[in-house]
């Protein structure tokens, strides 16, 4: 079954001459469970696909659905509700809250939706992604590598139905990226999430189980990297 559904996206910012067409009708799926890549140069669409996929932007015409869900028929209470519950962001950025322990800043999500950690899931995400022993650090206080995993620990912790990976290897090193990927893989069998990544690199994107390309708002699929 597919957990994601694009039908037809278009996106155009402005009007008459002006105007910008950064998506013109994209449609694809992807099943529960497969991690997918994304790529193009800058300016190409691909982060707008991503906001789109992730409701974070409305697009001119088309449909999103996740799980059989149209999150753009949702009114904006229900649409937060739902991102916050199905949706795992990652971002180049880390985006961590300095003043948060790793073990906060990873449970904060559920925080905000008011619902209690399930204890064993956390402690299996902090053996997973080797945070351990730095639960009780602070951001400032861990490498590059470790924030982004951290940022990864958040992302799982709802147990969401797709995570969106906007240049999750940005800011580091060869051996610290290779890293992220094996446990954005690892995630995506384990906890059969659905993984959507934006990447420059294309012997990364390589490594997924399929390639998509964007190029002046259009989409081409490469299919899928191995069986």
């Amino acid at each position: 079954m597919d957990l994601l559904e694009v039908q037809s996206i278009s996106k155009t910012y402005g009007s008459g001459e002006t105007a910008v067409r950064a998506l013109r009708n994209v449609s694809f799926s992807v099943p529960k469970g497969e991690f997918v890549t994304v790529v193009g140069e800058s300016g190409s669409g691909k982060s707008t696909l991503l906001n789109m996929l992730g409701a974070l932007d409305t697009p001119t015409s088309g449909k999103v659905l996740i799980d059989g869900n149209d999150t753009f028929s949702m009114k904006e209470r229900e649409l937060t509700i739902f991102r916050r519950r199905n949706i795992g962001f990652i971002f180049q950025a880390f985006n961590l809250i300095p003043e948060l322990t790793v073990e906060q800043n990873m449970v904060f999500p559920l925080l905000l939706d008011y619902q209690k950690p399930n204890r064993k899931y956390l402690e299996e995400l902090l053996e997973v992604l080797n945070l351990k022993e730095r639960r009780r650090h602070l951001p400032n206080q861990l490498s590059g590598g470790q924030q982004q995993r951290v940022a990864i620990g958040r992302a799982l912790i709802t147990r969401p139905a797709l995570i969106l990976a906007d240049e999750p290897t940005g800011n580091l090193d060869t051996q610290n990226s290779s890293e992220v990927i094996a446990l954005l893989k690892e995630a995506s069998r384990k906890y059969e999430q659905t993984i959507i990544m934006i990447t420059h690199n294309r012997s990364i994107a390589q490594t997924a189980d399929r390639v998509l390309q964007v190029s002046d708002g259009v989409l081409t699929d490469f299919g899928r990297c191995r069986e």
